[in-house]
């Protein structure tokens, strides 16, 4: 079995300690000394006590924009749903240690707070990617940007959730749903009418009602809203 490095010690010491006796009333000197190494061991692997918690963001960020930057105009979207895909892969691999920080930052709003601002980091990034995509499409961009950099965020933060308690038994699977309806809502097709403003613009969808039960109704909705 391979014996375990400092870094990891530290770490598995600190969420032993938080959940035996709090986050608060836990300081480093009591991580160090449970752990078996000196505050100059700590300090060299970790920044802070907030950083025993975190993943290494500044590593993560860096691998999403490597992603990114590989992408071409026509494969944009697809380095979107990877850098998201990527992630997650990231938090599952963790498994418990997972957990454990979900639970932990449930409980303590300093911590809450720092996720706050590593969430935000990677909606920048995801925004100002999309943003340089988007180009010069429409005055409107800069917003279609920020909104689009906003859901994909919530998809990943949504799934990765659903998996920290326990609801969800494919997050890969989920998180690839959830980009495909993420990239539905911002590439849309506008309908176009002709030249005089007239034109038929017909609709696809999935339902389970029987066709021919079906038709009346939309016979009626296409009347309504006949001018």
């Amino acid at each position: 079995m391979t014996s375990q490095g400092p870094r990891d010690r530290l770490r598995e010491a600190a969420f032993s300690l938080f959940e035996e006796r709090g986050y608060d009333q836990t300081t480093v000197d009591d991580i160090t000394e449970r752990a078996g190494v000196g505050r100059t061991t700590f300090f060299r692997n970790y920044r802070s006590k907030e950083d025993v918690i975190f993943p290494d963001h500044d590593r993560l960020l860096d691998q999403v924009g490597e992603r990114l930057a590989t992408s071409s105009q026509s494969t944009a979207l697809v380095a979107v749903s990877d850098a998201v895909r990527l992630v997650l892969l990231h938090y599952l691999d963790e498994g418990d240690l997972a957990r454990q920080r979900y639970a932990l930052t449930s409980k303590v709003a300093a911590l809450r707070d720092r996720e706050i601002v590593s969430v935000a980091r990677y909606q920048r990034l995801f925004r100002e990617f999309i943003t340089e995509w988007m180009g010069d499409q429409a005055e409107t961009a800069s917003l279609q940007a920020e909104l689009m950099a906003a859901a994909v965020v919530a998809a990943h933060n949504h799934v990765l959730r659903r998996w920290l308690r326990a609801e969800c038994s494919d997050p890969v699977g989920e998180i690839d749903a959830a980009m495909q309806q993420v990239i539905r809502l911002f590439t849309a097709p506008t309908p176009t009418r002709g030249a005089n403003g007239n034109g038929t613009t017909v609709v696809a969808f999935q339902t389970s009602q029987d066709l021919k039960n079906l038709l009346p109704s939309l016979q009626r909705l296409i009347e309504d809203a006949a001018p």
